[in-house]
């Protein structure tokens, strides 16, 4: 009988320590591991891994105040928004020719951002002088009389002549 007991006993504690705390559930702010064309991205789980991934681990910044989406579209959520003029991370170019962003070098994925929301930092003052609107020349304005003390005058960007 001692046995027996012995047994149940053993089998009790075999059977209790095979038995593991069940996994903690999955959130968007779970980390993942992606691996896109070879290359390894850490991620939240609310965003999406690209389906396609070029590497450029370089340092961008921003042009404008653009939103950090979860996918490389705009049907994804907002995760953040850039600050005007402040430097990011750009780990490499997705689908659509997006970029995949990061607070650091060879950091975290934190999201995607549109083409044109940012540019090189080496680029950044010359892409900033080139934008600036140019002045606009003053458009000369043509005369003629037309007898008397009457004159009609048009200016050069329109054919349309207005009597005076």
């Amino acid at each position: 009988m001692v046995n027996k007991s012995l047994v149940l006993v053993l089998l009790a504690v075999l059977s209790l320590a095979a038995c593991k705390a069940p996994p903690p559930p999955v959130t968007d702010d779970t980390l993942v591991t992606s691996e896109v064309n070879g290359v390894q991205l850490v991620h939240r789980h609310a965003v999406a891994a690209p389906g396609e991934f070029t590497p450029v681990n370089e340092s961008y910044r921003a042009l404008y105040a653009a939103s950090v989406m979860t996918t490389p579209d705009y049907g994804g959520k907002v995760v953040r928004y850039l600050d005007n003029a402040k430097p990011f991370e750009v780990l490499g170019r997705v689908e659509h020719s997006w970029l995949a962003v990061a607070d650091e070098p060879n950091g975290q994925l934190i999201g995607y951002i549109p083409p044109k929301a940012g540019v090189e930092s080496s680029r950044y003052d010359a892409t900033i002088r080139s934008d600036r609107p140019r002045p606009r020349r003053n458009s000369k304005q043509v005369c003629v009389a037309v007898g008397g003390a009457s004159k009609a005058c048009r200016t050069n960007d329109t054919a349309t002549w207005i009597l005076d």
